[in-house]
C-alpha cells in the first residue's frame, strides 16, 4: 500500500490514532518510514474504550515529541447509543493537553459542528482539520477563523454530493486540504473496498474539477495548507 501510494505521487501520510491500545504500534510505524507522520488521540466512536487514564497516558506520548497533532478527537452525535457526556468529556480534555502541547488537533465530527466549534472557542488550540467536513459554508467560515483548514476525501468523488462539491467550489484557497480516511469512505471508482492514500490523486482530481482549477494548483495549495497547519517539513 506504501508503495502504491508513492507511486501515485504522495509524499507524506498523516497517520492517526483511535485508542491508547494501538498508540505503540503506530509509532513503530511510523517511526520506521520517514514519510509517515503520527498523530495520537482517543476517537469518539471509541468512547467506550476510553479509560481517563488514557489522558495521562496521551501526554506522556505528546512529550516525545513525534507526534504532528492530537488526534483523532471529536464529537460523534451520528452514531447511535455513544455516552455523548462521555464524548464532550473526553474532547475538552484532549483540547487542554493539545493547548499545553502547543500542537494541532485532527477533528471526527459528525451531526456536532455548532458544539464542536463552542468547545474550540472555549479552549483555543493551535489550529487543525476538520477531518471529512460536511458542514455548511458559515460553519466553514467558522472554522477557518479558529485557524482551521478542512479535510476532504472520497465522498467528493461522487457526483450525487453536489452539497459538498458546492461547498468545495466555495472556499477560499486556504480552506482545502486532501485525505482519503482509509480504511473508510472509498472514493468512486473503488466504492465498496477497502480504501487506500493510493486513491488520493482520484481525490485532487475531484477537487481541481470543482473548483475549475488545474491538479497541479490544487496539489500545490492543499500540501501548502498541510504542510503549515501540521508544520511539517518541506
Amino acid at each position: 500500500m506504501l508503495a502504491a501510494s508513492r507511486a501515485a505521487g504522495l509524499r507524506g501520510i498523516v497517520v492517526p490514532a483511535i485508542a491508547a491500545a494501538g498508540w505503540p504500534r503506530l509509532r513503530a510505524l511510523c517511526a520506521a518510514h520517514a514519510d509517515l507522520h503520527v498523530a495520537f488521540g482517543l476517537h469518539p466512536v471509541y468512547v467506550a474504550d476510553h479509560a481517563d487514564a488514557d489522558l495521562r497516558a496521551l501526554e506522556e506520548e505528546l512529550a516525545l515529541g513525534d507526534a504532528v497533532a492530537v488526534g483523532e478527537i471529536g464529537l460523534d452525535y451520528f452514531v447511535p447509543d455513544l455516552d455523548r457526556d462521555r464524548q464532550r468529556a473526553l474532547l475538552d480534555a484532549q483540547l487542554a493537553i493539545a493547548a499545553a502541547a502547543q500542537l494541532p488537533v485532527l477533528l471526527h465530527v459528525r451531526k456536532a459542528h455548532d458544539e464542536m466549534l463552542a468547545a474550540l472557542r472555549r479552549t483555543p488550540v493551535p489550529g487543525g482539520i476538520a477531518h471529512a467536513f460536511n458542514g455548511s459554508l458559515q460553519q466553514a467560515g467558522q472554522y477557518l477563523d479558529l485557524g482551521f483548514r478542512l479535510g476532504f476525501g472520497g465522498m467528493l468523488t461522487f457526483e450525487r454530493s453536489r452539497k459538498l462539491r458546492t461547498l468545495a467550489r466555495d472556499l477560499p484557497d486556504e480552506a482545502p486540504v486532501l485525505e482519503t480516511d482509509a480504511p473508510d469512505l472509498a472514493v468512486a471508482s473503488h466504492r465498496g473496498e477497502r480504501n487506500s492514500p493510493a486513491y488520493l490523486p482520484e481525490v485532487l482530481e475531484a477537487l481541481a474539477e470543482v473548483r475549475d482549477c488545474s491538479p497541479r494548483e490544487v496539489a500545490e495549495q492543499t500540501t501548502r495548507n498541510a504542510r503549515e497547519t501540521l508544520k511539517l517539513p518541506g
